[in-house]
């Protein structure tokens, strides 16, 4: 049972809706009309998700939507079993709406509700592929045409635990041919690679000076992610895998990390990724929201990342490889100028609560044609061997 409430702001309806290319957009409702919209997609589980909005829903409907703190701590904290990727993902959709509805109310943008902003505008970068290695020279100065300054390719394709060092000279050679053209450019290790490859990838860049290393292992492994850290001077970045301030705690307190990267659909909504920020400063660690997922996540990102002192760069996932023509960063939204890059960076958005309107029609319409089409699955690799390999 909720707190004391205010009747009008009451939740009547929680609604989601899975779309192409693999996401799921949150609706909530409030007695009063107002219409908040959150993003809780977790890339590959998108029925688990579904099935945790069952409990939400039952739990939520008829609380006091003001009360984000409350119902974000009922939801993560009023079932026994808590945390991991499926309950916070669910979770952080929720908030965000929550957030959406609290802003379009009083008319500001969520960023004024969370202390107002300490910049004008949010550096970005552009996804230029990397599992398809030839093509990231090509991709990087269509991104630098659309007004980037900053890229991110993945660092290797598929790579057995021990392999042949001869594979990694590719991907020094894209970071220098990237860099030619004036780019600063990350390099994601993506988890691909275990630590007796990655050791030998992170000391071969770190001559070319990448702007980071993100996940050089698994975030299973913040120990020996911090002897890689303490090895070279690229600053290493990781977090996308990490879902409260609770999993990021043992990479700060081993100084593994120069960069956070929570994903504000994963970590619990704008409420979590705030606090992860804030802890971050406090050991002198950057933060650079990850999000290769849909617009209103990256709203619900830029809204915290206008607030915070420590945030460095923004990944957005327009024209990444997992959309299509059918279904961009765009494509539900009323206003995509919103989000014009221009000179690497995009403007702070003005518009109230997380400051995107979404096309509710064309959701509505997608997703009763996505109902019957499998949810989307990343590939599974298998080595020469027949081993499974990280994707």
């Amino acid at each position: 049972m909720s707190l004391k409430t205010n009747q009008a702001s009451i939740i009547s309806k929680i609604e989601v809706f899975r779309l192409p290319p693999r996401w799921l957009f949150v609706r909530v409702e409030t007695v009063d009309g107002f219409v908040g919209w959150g993003e809780s997609t977790l890339e590959g589980h998108t029925e688990a998700i579904e099935g945790a909005f069952s409990d939400l829903t039952e739990r939520f409907v008829g609380w006091d939507a003001d009360g984000i703190e409350d119902i974000w701590q009922h939801a993560c904290r009023g079932r026994f079993y808590r945390g991991g990727p499926v309950l916070m993902s669910a979770l952080s959709g929720l908030d965000i709406a929550l957030w959406d509805i609290k802003g379009k109310k009083l008319g500001v943008p969520v960023w004024q509700l969370l202390g107002g902003k300490v910049r004008n505008r949010v550096k970005v970068y552009g996804w230029v592929g990397g599992d398809h290695p030839n093509a990231v020279y090509e991709a990087s100065i269509v991104r630098k045409q659309q007004g980037f300054t900053a890229v991110k390719m993945n660092g290797t394709e598929s790579i057995a635990w021990i392999d042949s060092p001869s594979l990694l000279a590719d991907t020094v050679r894209r970071v220098r041919e990237v860099k030619s053209l004036g780019m600063d450019v990350g390099v994601d290790f993506h988890g691909r690679l275990h630590k007796g490859m990655a050791k030998q990838l992170a000391k071969l860049l770190e001559p070319e000076q990448p702007l980071f290393i993100e996940e050089p292992l698994l975030p299973s492994q913040p120990e020996e992610i911090a002897d890689l850290a303490h090895a070279v001077s690229t600053p290493i970045a990781s977090g996308e895998r990490l879902y409260t301030r609770n999993d990021f705690r043992p990479y700060f307190e081993k100084k593994a990390l120069d960069i956070a990267q929570p994903d504000v659909s994963h970590c619990g909504g704008i409420s979590e990724l705030r606090r992860i920020a804030a802890m971050a400063e406090t050991y002198d660690v950057a933060l650079a929201p990850h999000c290769p997922l849909g617009p209103v996540a990256l709203a619900a990102c830029i809204q915290v990342a206008l607030t915070a002192p420590n945030f460095v760069i923004q990944e957005m996932s327009w024209q990444i490889h997992y959309n299509n023509e059918d279904a961009d960063l765009f494509t539900y939204l009323v206003d995509p100028a919103v989000f014009a890059v221009k000179d690497g960076h995009i403007d702070a958005l003005e518009g109230p609560g997380i400051g995107v309107q979404i096309n509710e029609t064309l959701v509505r319409e997608r997703a009763a044609a996505s109902a019957s089409v499998p949810a989307w699955r990343n590939p599974a690799w298998r080595g020469e061997d027949g081993t499974l390999r990280e994707w």
